[in-house]
Order: C-alpha cells, then sequence, then structure tokens
C-alpha cells in the first residue's frame, strides 16, 4: 500500500511536471547548485531544464563548462562572483579583467542576464568582506558599461533575511544597525542600475526553530487561517511572502520604495537529521507543489499585489559534498542520477504550443537524465 508521503509526492510531481510540461513557469527559475561529485555533466543536466521547460537557472560560479553547455539555449543564466573575489574586483581594472574573460566570450550565445556579487555578504562576520561588497558591484558594473553590455547584465547581490532587524508583522521590517550604512549605499545602487534586490528566504528555518509556534500549514502554502498585519490589515496566508514584504518595508523605510524584489533561493529539504523538524519528503513535496501552484497565478504578495514575484527554487540536485546537517545535502528535486528525488516515474508528451494540461503516464522507473 502506498504510504501517505508516497501519495503526495506523486501528485506533486504530476501537477509540477504537467505544468511545466504545458505551459511553462516564466516567473520560476531553479538553483544549480554543483557541490557534488556524482552530478551528470553540464550538457545532460540542459537536457534535464529542456524537458521541464525551465528557462530561468542560477549557478554558484562562471564554471565555464556550464556557460559553454547553455550556449544557444533558451535557458537564462545568474552567474556568481565567489566571496572571497570580492577585495581583488573591488579594483576597476581587476573587475574588467575579470568580466572580460568570465563573461565577455559568452555573451550573447550564453544568455547570461544577471551577476551575482557574492552570496549572503551581509551576514559575514568579516567586515572587510562586507566593506567590499559595494566598491565591486560599481567595479563589475561599470566594466559591463565600458564593454557594451550593462543593457543585458545586471548586477547585485543577493542576502538572506538576516539583515533585517525585524521582520514580523511585515509592515515593521526594518535592516539591522549594524550593517544599515552599507546596506543604504547597496540600494543606493540598486536603484541607480535599476536592479533588483534578491533574498534568499526559506520559512523551513523558521519552523524548525520553533515548530511548537509556527504553523506547518502556514510555512508550506497549505490552507489556513493566516495572519493580518495588524498596521496595513493586510492578511497573509504563508510565510514567504510576509518575510518578501518585510524586506520591503524595510527597503521603504531606507527611502527605497520602487525597488523590485526577487526570491534568488528558497526550498524545503526531504530529509534531515533527527532534530531538524519538518525536513521529510512530505513536506518537501507539499512546499515545492504549493509554490509552483501559486507562481502559476504570477501573483504578487499582499503589499505588491500587481508586482509578479520571480521566484528561484533550491535546488536542481541533492548534492552530496555540502557540509552542515544532512538537510543541506537533500533540497534537491532530482537525485545526481536524475531521478526524482520523490522516487516517482513520469513519462510525458506535450507540444510548446500546447495550453492545456499535458498527458501524464506514471511510469515503474523513474525518468532519468543520463550520466
Amino acid at each position: 500500500m502506498a504510504t501517505l508521503s508516497s501519495r503526495i509526492a506523486t501528485t506533486y510531481a504530476v501537477i509540477l511536471f504537467s505544468v511545466y510540461l504545458s505551459t511553462g513557469v516564466a516567473s520560476l527559475g531553479i538553483n544549480y547548485g554543483q557541490v557534488a561529485n556524482n552530478l551528470p555533466p553540464p550538457e545532460r543536466v540542459l537536457e534535464l531544464l529542456r524537458s521541464l521547460k525551465v528557462t530561468k537557472a542560477r549557478i554558484y560560479d562562471t564554471n565555464p563548462q556550464v556557460l559553454t553547455a547553455f550556449a544557444n539555449s533558451n535557458v537564462e543564466l545568474i552567474v556568481t562572483i565567489e566571496n572571497d573575489m570580492l577585495g581583488q574586483l573591488q579594483d576597476p581594472q581587476q573587475a574588467l579583467q575579470w568580466v572580460s574573460a568570465h563573461i565577455k566570450p559568452y555573451l550573447p550565445t550564453t544568455r547570461i542576464t544577471g551577476i551575482h556579487v557574492g552570496n549572503e555578504v551581509l551576514n559575514d562576520q568579516d567586515s572587510t568582506l562586507t566593506d567590499n561588497l559595494v566598491p565591486a558591484m560599481h567595479s563589475i558594473h561599470g566594466a559591463l558599461v565600458q564593454l557594451g553590455l550593462d543593457s543585458y547584465v545586471q548586477v547585485s547581490s543577493p542576502n538572506s533575511l538576516a539583515v533585517l532587524a525585524q521582520s514580523f508583522p511585515p509592515s515593521a521590517g526594518s535592516f539591522d544597525s549594524k550593517v544599515s550604512s552599507v546596506v543604504y549605499q547597496f540600494l543606493q545602487f540598486l536603484s541607480a542600475t535599476n536592479s533588483p534586490y534578491w533574498i534568499n528566504a526559506y520559512p523551513y528555518f523558521a519552523y524548525k526553530a520553533d515548530p511548537s509556534r509556527i504553523s506547518l500549514d502556514y510555512v508550506l502554502f497549505n490552507p489556513n487561517p493566516g495572519m493580518v498585519d495588524p498596521y496595513t490589515k493586510l492578511r497573509y496566508d504563508n510565510m514567504l511572502y510576509a518575510q518578501v514584504d518585510a524586506v520591503a518595508f524595510a527597503m521603504m523605510r531606507m527611502g527605497f520604495p520602487e525597488i523590485e524584489i526577487r526570491v534568488s533561493e528558497t526550498g524545503w529539504p526531504s530529509k534531515g537529521d533527527p532534530d531538524e523538524v519538518g525536513a521529510t519528503l512530505q513536506n518537501a513535496a507539499l512546499y515545492n507543489m504549493n509554490l509552483l501552484r501559486r507562481q502559476l497565478k504570477n501573483e504578487g504578495t499582499p503589499w505588491r499585489p500587481n508586482a509578479r514575484l520571480e521566484v528561484y527554487v533550491f535546488a536542481l540536485f541533492n548534492e552530496d559534498m555540502k557540509p552542515g546537517p544532512t538537510s543541506e545535502r537533500n533540497y534537491g528535486l532530482f537525485r545526481p542520477d536524475g531521478t526524482m528525488a520523490y522516487n516517482v516515474g513520469l513519462s510525458a508528451l506535450s507540444t510548446p504550443s500546447s495550453t492545456s494540461t499535458a498527458t501524464i503516464s506514471l511510469t515503474s522507473s523513474a525518468t532519468k537524465v543520463k550520466p
């Protein structure tokens, strides 16, 4: 007899893939992490993304194999500059050399649309690294301008919610005073270059930290009473949107109400250690299924209802070499051999012009990407 988890995972997979194969989701991307020793080559990864009609992906470096493999595809790529490079790249000449070597040779054949200068830099304990962030962003952008590439490639840097001193209720959102001066410069840059503010937002972490007080349905996008912000009177039926709006209010308090917010990472682990409450296959399936359903609506958050929220799911694969607790290695929608992490076999047929749900048939063996 099928377990509840397997039934939910099956439902999730059918919905996820039928939607992708019939319409695709313009506001949904995926993080393609590579901290593993058993992943398929980039060419096979591109085949997988194409089969899912995923047209947006983010990588955590500028791996030339990936950039070359994704040439002449319809997949937009965001690349990342590693944190330890920021000190060097705040120098305009070094930044010009870096862009000339790592970005220019691949454009426009490979659709590089964004450069993330570091990842969660503002949460780092190294104040020197934090101080280097905005100068490095200016230098990278300046290099793009000099090479005539700035109209194609945006420059930004993802932050976690730890940059906020307060996030609840959303209307009370404010930045931590310890980083507020750098944040102000950061927001000035984004405003001047019309670039988005990217956040890594994980309702899972909030639930794991306080499962007795935080509703699981609320963090999973399941039907629930939600919460009403006492100041705006807006109702929130999920934590992710509340987190995004907390950032919007924090930016507004600094005088930047117009900057677009995008979610660079969000996801849910399908496995965890005994003390990692909520890290289960069932919850991972529900979170990603419900997130996709919301993305299909092209909706915004309660505070910005007319601004479609762009979200990148973390992650494409389970990554066996990531350090930390078990959950860190189990965020993937797929295993490295190309089978679905939720152990569901699918085959699907659709046409690019189809506007109806694709035909789905369950098979005895999981659909795979050739290793």
